[in-house]
Order: C-alpha cells, then sequence, then structure tokens
C-alpha cells in the first residue's frame, strides 16, 4: 500500500506535535505580528526621512511621489501612537481590575 506524502506511517501524536511546531502560540503570534508592523513602520519612515531630504537638497525627481512618501510616515506613525495609546489604556484598566 502506497503512503499519500508519508501520512499512512505517521501516529496521530506525532501530527498534531508537526502542526504545533509549525503554529506559533497566540503570545508568540501576536509579537509577531507586531515586530512586523514595527519594521514596515520604520521602513515608511526611512523612505519618509529619504524624500523629505531629497526635497530639502533639490534631488527629487518627482514631487508628488515625495510628498506621498512623507505623507504614508506621517499617517503611519499617527496610526501606531493611537495603538500605543490604546495598548497602554487597556493595561491601565487590566491594573485597575480587582480579582
Amino acid at each position: 500500500m502506497a503512503t499519500i506524502n508519508g501520512v499512512l506511517g505517521t501516529s496521530t501524536a506525532e501530527l498534531l506535535k508537526q502542526k504545533n511546531k509549525s503554529e506559533p502560540s497566540g503570545a508568540s503570534a501576536f509579537a509577531d505580528h507586531l515586530k512586523t508592523a514595527l519594521n514596515e513602520e520604520n521602513q515608511l519612515q526611512v523612505e519618509g526621512d529619504k524624500a523629505l531630504g531629497d526635497m530639502a537638497t533639490g534631488q527629487v525627481k518627482d514631487l508628488h511621489q515625495a510628498a506621498m512618501a512623507i505623507g504614508k510616515a506621517e499617517t503611519s506613525m499617527k496610526l501606531m501612537l493611537e495603538i500605543r495609546n490604546k495598548a497602554l489604556s487597556a493595561y491601565k484598566e487590566l491594573g485597575r481590575t480587582q480579582l
């Protein structure tokens, strides 16, 4: 009897172990999403700073693209600040909660 991708020779416990290894836990998944968002935010800030520097030195070729990069950086920073504020507010609320 032929196996289908090696599944027939694998026990259920081994399959569950493989599944658990491939899926991060809730806390680590949140941390991964947060790191990704912060890295994207940082990249937008770098691009915005470069566009601003190019505008200041006169090296910008397309003023509209530079303004868009600066606008994206500003908007994403405002969003990250609001997320931070909401997270701090939720943390403080949990601290006031009596068990």
